[in-house]
Order: structure tokens, then C-alpha cells, then sequence
């Protein structure tokens, strides 16, 4: 999700499958996970990706849980499209949830379990966006909220970052938005915090590594062997940590 000067349809069209293989998105769906729970669910179980992207999230959810039901909700037509094709049966809408809309069809209260992963930092007014997201969740619905901490590198400011969060801003930005906060933490110490220094040390020349590794061209040797040890080093990261660089939060409508 994006404000109307962020081109969120250029961006899943040049960086979607760099995104796709980035070690990082992969740890952030485990920890995502671990926060739901859903094995314990005792109901059916309705599946809210606020910001679905490309669909990655909402392609692992289905892996994991068959008998899901999934609604993901993307400003981006371009994520819409894609992540269609990658989830078949599961619903993805255009939907700009920074707009007075109400939600679609029969989707009001409709989720028992909502997740909203890297796309507050994007967003001038994350508190709206959550106020409207929280149209589509059902009383006592969990929400798990990811977001980045830590300093912001070139290329994060190039995707659109606005800022970034401490786990007591992200606190702060829940019960402001009408969230009862069951905890917020930091994580990924302290590989994580070491993949995002690499970026930090790569500065504006990531931007173009990126690019690279999208669009169908080739990622070099190098940058996916860096990947695949990352991959495997981000198993030791500590899950909550107040050195950790990766914000992650549980919570529920009020």
C-alpha cells in the first residue's frame, strides 16, 4: 500500500522477483506465523494480508493452511494481477485503505486472523490505514503487525520508507489506531540486523542490484550465495530481542 505519488505498479512489475527470493521476506513469514498460531485455531479460519503485494505471504499461508480462507487487500493493481496467478482461490482486491471505503462485498468483519507485514513505513498515515483495515477484521480477530526498525539504508528510502519503528512506537501506533496491544517486540538479532548492515554498506548501488535480480534477469553468483547463507543464519537469530532490527507486534480490535 502507497500513497498516490508511490508507483506501487512499476514497483511489483521491476521488483517482485527480487522480493520474492530475499531471505529477509522468508524469515518475516516465519515469524508471522509463529505469532498467529493457527494451529490452535478452533473455528474455520479467515486469513486478512493487508498490503498482500505480490501474493508471497498469502502463497505460503496456503502451503501451510489448505483450509484457509484468504482475502488479500493491495493497492497495486500490478500485486493484484500477480499474486492472482501465484494463489488461485484466494481472493485478492485493489483497495486503497487510506480512503473513506467501506469494505467489499460480504467482507465487513469478516477475518478471524489479519496480518499486515513491511507496509506501515510506506504510508503517510499508518494510523488510517489500520482504522480501516480493522472494517474488515471480525471482534476478537489477532492482528500481527511487521514493520522495520534500525536505520534506513538507500534503497529503503528509494521503495518509499517514510520511517522506521521502535517496538514502543509500534505500541503507540496501535492503541492510537484502536488496537488492544497483547505485546510488541524487536527480533532478528543478530543476523538480520548484519543482512540489513550489508545493505547499509552497499548504499544507492542495492538500488541497481535489485533491479537486476528482477524483471527475469539473472541474479549474479555472489548475491545469491549471500542469500542462501543468510537463508540459513536468520535459524540462529534470537525471536525476541530489544537489539533486534525487525518490529514485529501482536494485537486485537477494541
Amino acid at each position: 500500500m502507497g500513497q498516490t505519488h508511490d508507483d506501487w505498479d512499476a514497483h511489483w512489475t521491476e521488483y517482485a522477483d527480487s522480493a520474492e527470493k530475499n531471505p529477509s521476506q522468508k524469515y518475516r513469514r516465519q515469524l508471522t506465523f509463529q505469532a498467529l498460531g493457527l494451529e490452535a485455531a478452533s473455528g474455520p479460519v479467515k486469513l486478512l494480508d493487508i498490503g498482500s503485494g505480490q501474493g508471497d505471504w498469502a502463497r505460503e499461508a496456503r502451503a501451510r493452511y489448505p483450509q484457509a480462507r484468504i482475502l488479500g487487500l493491495e493497492l497495486s493493481q500490478a500485486g493484484v494481477d500477480i499474486a492472482c496467478k501465484k494463489v488461485p482461490g484466494a481472493t485478492f482486491l485493489r483497495c486503497n485503505l487510506l480512503a473513506p471505503e467501506k469494505p467489499a462485498g460480504n467482507f465487513a468483519g469478516w477475518a478471524t486472523h489479519a496480518v499486515c507485514s513491511e507496509v506501515l513505513e510506506h504510508v503517510d498515515n499508518p494510523r488510517q490505514l489500520l482504522i480501516n483495515a480493522r472494517d474488515y477484521m471480525a471482534p476478537g480477530c489477532q492482528l500481527i503487525v511487521t514493520v522495520p526498525g534500525g536505520p534506513m539504508s538507500a534503497f529503503e528510502k528509494h521503495i518509499g520508507h517514510r520511517q522506521h519503528f521502535t517496538p514502543a512506537k509500534l505500541r503507540t501506533l496501535l492503541e492510537e489506531s484502536g488496537f488492544a496491544v497483547e505485546w510488541t517486540t524487536g527480533a532478528g538479532f543478530p543476523f538480520f540486523n548484519l543482512y540489513k548492515c550489508a545493505g547499509y554498506l552497499r548504499g544507492e548501488r542495492l538500488i541497481e542490484d535489485v533491479r537486476k535480480g528482477g524483471g527475469g534477469q539473472p541474479a549474479s553468483s555472489l548475491a545469491l550465495a549471500a542469500m542462501s547463507v543468510f537463508d540459513v543464519l536468520f535459524h540462529c537469530n534470537i525471536r525476541s530481542s530489544p537489539w533486534g532490527w525487525q518490529m514485529i507486534g501482536k494485537a486485537r480490535p477494541q
